[in-house]
């Protein structure tokens, strides 16, 4: 039986809340998380839209975390 470790060298995560501190915490979070696995943000792009339905604000953002050099 083999054992092997690989690293995490790209990962993208999607976000979406109803208002901007929301997202902000959810992405603050998850950069936390993201440290444990020696990864950083590389990239962030984020956007907003109206939903003329609930007739309330959407944000979302995506997030391209890199494996930090060593």
């Amino acid at each position: 039986m083999e054992f092997r470790l690989d690293l995490i060298d790209d990962k993208v995560e999607f976000f979406q809340a109803s208002d901007l501190r929301t997202l902000e915490l959810k992405i603050e979070q998850q950069i936390e998380n993201n440290k444990a696995l020696l990864l950083q943000v590389h990239q962030v792009q984020h956007q907003a839209a109206f939903n003329s339905i609930t007739g309330k604000m959407l944000f979302s953002a995506v997030v391209h975390f890199k494996a930090k050099k060593l």
